[in-house]
């Protein structure tokens, strides 16, 4: 079994905008956790969609990468999947959102809330 491993940034880490990891210590500040969970899900039109939350703890199969005093916690499965994504928060008007740069998209539904990666 593996362990939780503290990854470096490189282009095949996760890393957060300033703006992003605000948001996050924001979110940590008022409930707690020990950094950002990034996973994905299966949904949508093209089939997959980022879901973020707080993290409490890491499991034997996550990687942990650190951008700006955040800690990163992505699972073993999505990894192949979100390996070199770049997060931000966007702020406009009554838009409030996580936003992902992501070089392994190949594709996204119109409405923008799901993705497929090349296979």
């Amino acid at each position: 079994m593996a362990t939780a491993t503290q990854e470096n940034l490189t282009e095949k880490g996760v890393s957060l905008t300033p703006a992003a990891a605000e948001r996050v210590r924001e979110f940590m500040a008022r409930e707690g956790g020990i950094g950002l969970r990034l996973s994905v899900k299966r949904t949508g039109c093209s089939g997959w969609a980022y879901d973020v939350g707080l993290a409490h703890e890491t499991g034997p199969d996550d990687h942990v990468f650190e951008d700006q005093g955040i800690q990163v916690i992505v699972d073993d499965k999505a990894m192949a999947m979100v390996a070199g994504t770049r997060i931000d928060f966007v702020h406009q008007g009554l838009v409030r959102e996580f936003r992902f740069t992501n070089p392994n998209v190949t594709g996204e539904c119109g409405c923008g809330e799901s993705f497929t990666v090349g296979a």
